[in-house]
């Protein structure tokens, strides 16, 4: 697959996948006999991967410290399963977060109408 087919079916452009590669985090690319990056199942499972935990917050950094983990062998299985728990415990946090936030938002247009009578002199007069 090409790196437009690339680009759309996963919904990042073109300079996000060469970056990605670039820095490491996502391995080389394969490329065909014309130079042009051909991409394989395996390269589309690690872009998968990077996007997901691209939007689940993780930094780049963090990512290409596991792909070079990743590249180092068995013996780096233990310190890749500590950074990925602590992206995890991260991730959770955040949801944590967002769950609160979620709450006091449905809280609030559950409550609406009360809500509003109580802050109406408020806002109708700010001092």
């Amino acid at each position: 697959m090409n790196i437009k087919q690339v680009s759309e079916k996963y919904q990042i452009s073109s300079d996000t996948l060469r970056y990605w590669e670039r820095i490491g985090a996502i391995p080389n690319v394969t490329r065909n006999a014309s130079g042009y990056r051909d991409f394989d199942q395996e390269d589309e499972n690690w872009i998968h991967w990077t996007n997901c935990m691209r939007k689940a917050g993780v930094s780049i950094e963090r990512i290409v410290e596991y792909i070079d983990l990743f590249k180092r062998g068995d013996e780096t299985i233990p310190a890749r399963k500590t950074l990925l728990k602590e992206q995890l415990e991260v991730i959770a946090n955040h949801l944590a977060e967002m769950k609160e936030m979620y709450d006091a938002l449905d809280d609030k247009i559950e409550h609406y109408d009360t809500h509003m009578v109580s802050y109406e002199g408020k806002l109708k007069n700010p001092d």
